[in-house]
């Protein structure tokens, strides 16, 4: 019964007018993401992080949630029509997606992507909604040691699953941490790397940040990359699977649900690992597996399942333990602490609406993906034959005209072009900025949960292991930071990473 009324709280935010509309905003922007190559969630959450400001939180996070999974949606249109995945996660769509549409089948690859995804949102969406508040209650036992454990254990577990070099993951890690010492130490009142400037008192801003690293070193990439942005074109014929489609699809896809929702959850996993994960799996329990790589449905239905649901999912940790699983769920965090939201089991009893009115306005944005994207596979396709001369100049206005509006002070514009700077030379070496971010983000809140359990325990550092949960959680980040140097797990991990 109280789950029934949670839903019905959540849909009496989520249904009003005003929050359809930007439902329906977030998962077309996110579409049009995910169809554009080069662009992504993280760049263009970054880019509208500043016009949410002026949102009632409610409204914000829903729009921002849409151009997550609608970026996850999106990427697979381009994928299976023209073999150019929009999206990272939509590179292992495009093996037997685009070999489906020389084949005449383009129409049954779009329609078994968009039912898989709306079946792995709506499942997922379920899953939210059922285990959060379990989790949430299980975490109200926590205090600060058993967080500051359950951190490290989340910058660990982001450092195995980042993409490229562990070594590099980790550097990123570390730097994300110390920028997040910079401004004024709340409990010394001290400035620490302010280097005389009023604006570093209160620290660097996150949107300015994650704007450069993103959406700036993104644009900086995809121009030095002059991608010439022709395209060959399978017409679409017949929009509707065959009942041999259905009998094989159908499994795919719920195995690509459970294991894309369980991925989801993992901090540093993400839809890129869930959709190459679910591909691996479906070639395992497949009859006949040289039947992949020439048009599948199984290879269309799985990994669109599962990015789906891991991008779904990964708002879990987020929202009941603060622990950002990955880049965009760190940005989703920073919004929330923009509005004066903080994350974390509390979040069910002081701020439940805006909790079930994001999970309520999952459901319905599964919906508004599958009606805006079949009718309308013609114009996501002609996106991509928009000159990059044209779109980024554009993009790069707002970005900097969002910035200069945050404190009507160009000091973030220069923050930002910094961290552009940073971020394409990060490209260069092939280091993920996501790491960076993350230890940004969790960096605060590290140092306060040390520093409030050494007062606990009067500086014994013994706090740490003498506390069951917590010592459970440093001994899991051990066995994780160990197994780094099985050749097995290395191995697995590199390939998973592949297609990037």
């Amino acid at each position: 019964m109280e789950f029934i009324d949670n839903l019905a709280l959540g849909f009496s935010h989520s249904l009003a007018l005003h929050n359809i509309l930007y439902c329906f905003t977030g998962a077309l922007l996110g579409t049009a993401i995910g169809v554009l190559p080069g662009l992504g969630p993280l760049a263009t959450i970054a880019m509208l992080l500043p016009l949410t400001f002026t949102l009632d939180p409610i409204s914000a996070l829903i729009m921002l949630a849409g151009i997550y999974y609608g970026a996850q949606y999106g990427g697979s249109t381009t994928a299976i029509l023209v073999n150019l995945p929009g999206e990272n996660s939509s590179v292992v769509t495009a093996i037997d997606g685009y070999q489906m549409a020389r084949q005449g089948r383009g129409g049954a690859a779009l329609a078994t992507a968009a039912l898989a995804s709306v079946l792995a949102g709506t499942l997922a969406t379920i899953f939210i909604a059922s285990f959060s508040p379990l989790l949430a209650r299980a975490a109200l036992s926590f205090k600060s040691p058993e967080y500051f454990s359950l951190m490290i254990v989340g910058l660990i577990a982001a450092v195995i699953l980042a993409n490229g070099s562990i070594i590099k993951a980790l550097g990123m890690v570390v730097i994300g941490l110390i920028l997040g010492t910079v401004g004024t130490d709340l409990n010394s009142g001290v400035t620490r790397f302010g280097f005389g400037r009023l604006e570093m008192m209160s620290g660097l801003e996150f949107v300015a940040i994650s704007m450069g690293l993103f959406a700036f070193a993104e644009i900086m990439v995809n121009v030095a990359q002059k991608t010439s942005g022709k395209t060959d074109l399978h017409s679409v014929s017949r929009l509707w699977p065959s009942k041999e489609d259905f009998r094989l699809g159908t499994p795919a896809a719920i195995r690509g649900t459970l294991l894309g929702a369980i991925l989801g959850i993992l901090p540093g996993g993400g839809a890129a690992l869930a959709s190459f994960s679910a591909y691996s799996l479906e070639k395992k329990v497949a009859r006949d597996p040289s039947a992949f790589g020439q048009g599948a449905i199984q290879g269309v239905a799985a990994p669109e399942a599962a990015n789906n649901a891991a991008a779904q999912t990964s708002f879990i940790p987020m929202l009941t333990l603060a622990i950002p699983s990955n880049g965009v769920m760190a940005l989703m965090m920073g919004a929330m602490m923009v509005h004066n939201i903080v994350p974390g089991p509390m979040i069910l009893t002081q701020n439940a609406p805006m909790f079930w009115a994001l999970v309520t306005s999952m459901l319905i944005g599964n919906v508004i993906l599958v009606l805006l994207n079949l009718p309308l596979v013609g114009l996501w396709v002609k996106l991509i034959s928009v000159p990059y001369t044209v779109l980024y100049p554009a993009i790069l206005m707002f970005c900097l005209i969002g910035l200069y509006g945050i404190e009507n002070s160009s000091f973030n514009v220069y923050v930002a072009a910094v961290f552009g700077l940073v971020g394409f030379l990060l490209s260069r070496l092939r280091c993920e900025p996501a790491p960076l971010l993350l230890g940004f983000i969790l960096g605060p809140l590290l140092e306060e949960n040390l520093r409030r359990s050494l007062l606990l325990s009067k500086g014994d550092f013994s706090i740490f292991i003498s506390r069951p949960i917590s010592l459970l959680l440093l001994l899991l980040a051990a066995v994780l930071l160990l197994s780094t140097i099985l050749p097995n797990l290395r191995k697995k991990r590199e390939e998973a990473f592949a297609g990037d």
